[in-house]
């Protein structure tokens, strides 16, 4: 009895205890959804990149600040990684919550978005090698042949922009200086955040790298809201305001060795309304030649690298059919690697490892080859493991009865192939062989991660420059159907003509 009475008490003890933990558990504010922010951490040293000490952890002065603003605000923040000429379309599609990269404040983004209040002021510093004698302000980049580079969709591409001056414009901030130390550049101009990085910080780069002038053109980063999040930004901007308040700032900017007058400046609030300039746009009689010039260097890309990959294709396929066993094997070794590796990680290798390796084996021969070099290159290795494919399984087709045919006549086997085997292989190569030219035609936008600026690399250059992605985006699209609906027709043509008498 007295053991019946001890559960049923038991019992009653553990619901009590259930009820009153689902009642504090109700009464707890629900947990917020954690804010989105994205940057691009690919070289993005010293504002985000990936802790070499802690693999999946990020640092930088932005890393910090954010840190900070979490407390501030009393909302987790996570981390998303976009390439930098994304972030502004990312953001406007709803992908994350806000943008914080170093962006400047400019008047088209002030038009597009919501800006929080600045909290760095920027300058701009021209960078140049140690033994360059006839660089010393951006003045001199006005000469012909100075080869300048920089980020798109910066202060510094529309400052050079502005000034008439030539320049190549990389998708990543450590490029173009590693293209400077190489001698691909003369020049390159950047945030000077990002210059102390890679001349001040990086014992690789300081030996061979300095400053050319004192810093110009003075900014704002801002920290971009969509235009409906106002509320949000408001969180933002009184953060900011509280965070410099107390010296938290003043303490992460220290701790980079970022801290200088223009910061100090900007605490009074009189600098940044000095700062303001107003909204431009691409003309149509701007945008277009310019797309013009860059659609003539995809053609180019184009038709050379195909010409290349033919030339390597037919005497790849035919060491594999009929050559002797070390050369199939040799063969059959380049179809495999040159298919197994991404064109992208073949560019990059080519355009910036093989000069490296030039000087590692002290060959006394310069392996540095300009961009566009190494675009035909690489992309005419790469097809022509897959036009060597498409030629070994055409001329396989043929029955061995053509051979035979060809014998029993007195002809040498190389009169059959080229008389007799060749011309009826290339009525079954021909279609997939015009399928890869118009993929090849599409593929040359890669070439963009190495500067050249092809069609695709021209669009996201000014579309991003001014946030016009519709009408130059649309003049785009027209270019690339103007060039490839032809080459289609071709293709069809030469079927209809040598598909005769199969």
């Amino acid at each position: 009895m007295e053991h019946g009475v001890g559960v049923r008490l038991a019992g009653r003890l553990v619901l009590l205890a259930l009820f009153w933990g689902n009642l504090a558990r109700a009464a707890e504010p629900p947990a917020q959804e954690p804010l989105l922010w994205a940057a691009d951490a690919e070289g993005g040293a010293p504002y985000v990149s990936m802790d070499p000490e802690h693999p999946g952890q990020y640092v930088g002065f932005e890393v910090d600040l954010i840190k900070a603003l979490e407390k501030e605000i009393g909302r987790p923040i996570k981390f998303r990684q976009f390439n930098f000429t994304t972030l502004a379309s990312a953001l406007d599609r709803g992908d994350i919550d806000f943008a914080m990269n170093g962006m400047e404040r400019t008047p088209d983004r002030e038009v597009m978005f919501r800006l929080s209040r600045p909290y760095y002021v920027f300058t701009l510093q021209l960078v140049v090698r140690r033994d360059e004698t006839r660089i010393h302000s951006l003045d001199d980049c006005k000469r012909p042949g100075i080869r300048v580079g920089t980020l798109g969709d910066t202060a510094a591409s529309r400052l050079l922009t502005q000034q008439g001056i030539a320049y190549r414009t990389y998708d990543n901030q450590t490029s173009p200086y590693k293209d400077l130390e190489q001698g691909q550049l003369d020049a390159v101009l950047l945030d000077l955040p990002i210059a102390m990085q890679y001349t001040k910080r990086d014992p690789e780069f300081n030996a061979k790298l300095k400053f050319a002038g004192q810093p110009i053109a003075p900014g704002f980063y801002v920290i971009v809201f969509r235009k409906e999040n106002e509320a949000l930004a408001a969180q933002f901007d009184a953060a900011i305001a509280h965070l410099r308040a107390k010296g938290t700032l003043r303490k992460i900017y220290e701790a980079w060795g970022l801290w200088n007058d223009g910061q100090a400046a900007l605490e009074t609030g009189q600098l940044e309304e000095t700062l303001h300039t107003s909204a431009t746009r691409w003309t149509f009689a701007q945008f277009f030649p310019r797309l013009l010039g860059g659609a003539a260097m995809t053609v180019s890309l184009t038709v050379l690298g195909f010409l290349l990959a033919m030339a390597i294709g037919l005497p790849v396929a035919t060491a594999r059919l009929y050559g002797p066993a070390p050369l199939r094997w040799v063969a059959t070794i380049y179809v495999e690697f040159f298919r197994g590796i991404p064109v992208l990680l073949l560019l990059y290798f080519l355009y910036y490892s093989l000069p490296e390796i030039g000087l590692a084996l002290h060959l006394g021969v310069s392996l540095k080859l300009n961009a566009f070099l190494v675009g035909v290159i690489g992309f005419g290795l790469n097809y022509g493991a897959y036009e060597s494919e498409i030629y070994r399984a055409g001329i396989g087709s043929i029955p061995v009865g053509q051979w035979e045919a060809g014998a029993s006549l007195g002809m040498s086997p190389l009169r059959i192939f080229r008389r007799i085997i060749l011309p009826q292989a290339i009525k079954v190569i021909l279609p997939p062989m015009t399928n890869d030219f118009v993929a090849l035609f599409k593929d040359t936008s890669v070439v963009s991660v190495i500067a050249v600026e092809e069609l695709m690399k021209n669009y996201q250059i000014m579309a991003a420059d001014h946030l016009q992605y519709v009408e130059i985006g649309l003049a785009t699209m027209l270019l690339y159907l103007i060039m490839s609906v032809p080459l289609a027709q071709l293709s069809r043509y030469l079927e209809r003509r040598w598909g005769k008498g199969r």
